[in-house]
């Protein structure tokens, strides 16, 4: 039988750590209907916009050590070698992941990408200078402990901070971009009773559940090679173990002692599922047997099983008081990224941005 199905852009420094203190979203249309379906998952990462940047040749600057200046935002510079340098360690990082043929093409990418990421970091470390905007060290320790919570057992922070190159001020500047935005927000930055209801009626399509079943089962399993007779053998056994749980015997310590499911070390209990998550024998059975029945043995191409129905659950649409937490959340994080948008819009029109074609 087939697994169950669980439901469940490149960022450095500061992109990083503005996704881990309040999330941008930019993403494409397919992005947004994943969110509209979970709207708890409204964490995208933002795609700053496109520049407003001119392209100067050396010769026309007004300084004459430009040779080594990749961009300049406002008259803070990005060097041409630490750009390199810090390309070829990216670039380093996905050596094995990129074909040849393709190597160029993402080296452009990603070194356009780098130019934006100084671009977008200079901007906004300059606008919330100007707002002497502060963030506290309880702050900056509870983001730290936020990040650690989200790491893997065995991951340590600042091992995690180090691979990554995220310093102490990289988490200030991402708590500062988020309190100037919220700033910006204002009383808006929560949503409204009328916008929560309206986002819920929008999405009641995508806010419903499914009919499901949770089930137990014990599986006497094909092994590759077996014959008729060997199938025979095993029909037998089966039909046996199904009698002993008719007569009385506990389902969940038959399962245990005799099926060839992994489940079995949880008396035979698959949990929940829903349809299309099993072969279709399995489901076809599952989905008419009435609750507590012990059914006939059926065959699939895993072999023989016994199905016992614990509970039906009918198809239904989610009530707006079991998501409206996370709807709220959501429309949070949707305000901050329109906001966090508008001001790096505003932002960079307002800059004066300069590459430099070396």
């Amino acid at each position: 039988m087939k697994n169950r199905i669980d439901r469940k852009n490149n960022w450095s420094l500061i992109i990083i750590l503005i996704a881990f203190v309040f999330i941008s979203n930019c993403g494409s249309s397919d992005d947004k209907k994943k969110n509209a379906q979970n709207p708890a998952a409204g964490a995208n990462q933002a795609q700053p916009a496109a520049p407003a940047t001119s392209i100067v040749p050396p010769s026309a600057a007004k300084k004459p050590e430009t040779t080594d200046i990749a961009i300049s935002v406002d008259e803070k510079i990005l060097k041409k070698s630490v750009l390199e340098k810090n390309l070829k360690e990216r670039l380093n990082t996905f050596k094995d992941k990129i074909p040849a043929d393709k190597m160029k093409e993402v080296r452009g990418n990603m070194k356009k990408q780098m130019m934006d990421e100084f671009v977008m970091r200079t901007l906004m470390a300059g606008e919330v200078e100007k707002r002497k905007i502060e963030a506290t060290d309880k702050e900056i320790k509870k983001k730290k402990d936020k990040i650690k919570a989200n790491l893997p057992p065995d991951k340590k922070i600042d091992a995690f901070m180090k691979e990554n190159k995220i310093s102490r001020e990289d988490i200030a500047l991402g708590i500062k971009v988020k309190k100037m935005v919220i700033q910006d927000l204002g009383k808006n930055a929560k949503p409204s009773q009328k916008e929560i209801s309206k986002f819920y009626d929008d999405n009641k399509d995508k806010l419903i559940v499914p009919e499901s079943v949770h089930v137990r089962h014990i599986l006497i399993a094909f092994k590759e090679g077996d014959d008729d007779k060997i199938k025979a053998e095993k029909k037998a056994k089966i039909e046996a173990l199904r009698k002993q749980i008719m007569d009385g015997a506990d389902f969940a310590e038959v399962a245990n002692k005799n099926s060839d499911c992994p489940s079995k070390d949880k008396g035979g209990d698959l949990g929940l599922i829903q349809k299309e998550q099993t072969v279709k024998p399995f489901e076809d059975a599952a989905f008419s047997q009435e609750k507590n029945v012990v059914g006939p043995v059926i065959a699939t191409d895993f072999g023989y099983h016994i199905i016992q129905v614990l509970e039906r659950n009918p198809q239904k649409t989610t009530a707006l008081a079991e998501v409206k937490e996370k709807i709220t959340s959501y429309l949070e994080q949707q305000k901050q990224t329109e906001t966090f948008n508008s001001l790096l819009k505003r932002l960079r029109e307002n800059a004066k941005i300069v590459v430099y074609k070396n």
